[in-house]
């Protein structure tokens, strides 16, 4: 599914001098707009088009009139690039997110994350009194248990070396499809491999997102496991589960229609 809704790109310069590139759908003509608007943040490997646009995400949210900006990840699609770890990782991709926030001015944003993005979107909530509502897919109680994507299924190491080996050689099935899915998206391999090993540990304060929180996941999801954990874990979450594993749940009919329900109620 694609979209056909117009997008213009936008970008903003952050603090460390990073080029972090964001994407602005319009409601749909004709529909009553949402004065706030849905911020959509990617999972890794991916980026905003690949991942929100091309799934349809983008299309049924200004179908009900919300106003969409789609944020790409350092070092991933349109923002800027760096083989070097220091300049990654998920609180550093959450206080760009917090960064393109400021410059929308507005008072209220709803935040839809999904696998690298949940964590970034749990971060930000975390910090940001602008998150109205917030939705994490692809993540479970990795995120209560290792302190963000859960690394127990995906060491960094690994998935790192499988980027800057170029996908050659032995690599998990996990690993394998994400490089698979990478090269078709037309990541930079340097940057993602940096990524990797900046993945955040470190926790969330979950008792700071005071959102509530739609917690939605596949139920093939790996990544995903046991994600009753972390809803217990905030204080006003519910959990949807559809069917999927972590690369199809988040292209689903039923995961957009549940984003849409949550966000609309």
């Amino acid at each position: 599914m694609t979209d056909a809704v117009a997008s213009r790109t936008s970008a903003l310069v952050v603090d460390d001098g990073t080029r972090i590139a964001f994407h602005l759908w319009e409601p749909a003509a004709g529909v009553k707009p949402d004065p706030v608007p849905v911020v959509l943040q990617h999972g890794f490997s991916a980026h905003t088009l690949v991942e929100w646009a091309d799934s349809g995400m983008v299309a049924a949210l200004t179908a009900v009139g919300r106003r969409v900006v789609g944020i790409d990840a350092r070092g991933h699609g349109s923002s800027g690039k760096s083989a070097d770890p220091a300049r990654y990782g998920e609180p550093r991709m959450a206080r760009d997110l917090r960064a393109v926030v400021g410059a929308l001015g507005v008072t209220a944003v709803d935040v839809v994350g999904y696998s690298m993005g949940a964590v970034i979107a749990l971060l930000t909530a975390a910090e940001e009194p602008a998150v109205r509502r917030l939705v994490v897919g692809g993540v479970g109680a990795g995120v209560v248990e290792v302190g963000g994507v859960d690394t127990r299924v995906l060491p960094n190491d690994v998935l790192a070396e499988a980027f800057l080996a170029d996908g050659r050689g032995p690599v998990p099935p996990e690993v394998a499809g994400m490089v698979a899915f990478a090269r078709q998206a037309g990541a930079d391999f340097p940057s993602l491999a940096a990524q990797a090993r900046a993945a955040h540990q470190g926790g969330v304060d979950l008792a700071a997102v005071t959102a509530p929180t739609l917690v939605i996941v596949g139920d093939d999801d790996s990544l995903a496991r046991r994600p009753q954990v972390l809803v217990d874990a905030l204080a006003d979450a519910r959990l949807h589960v559809v069917a999927g594993d972590h690369g199809t749940a988040v292209g689903s009919p039923a995961f957009r229609a549940a984003v849409l329900d949550f966000l609309a109620n």
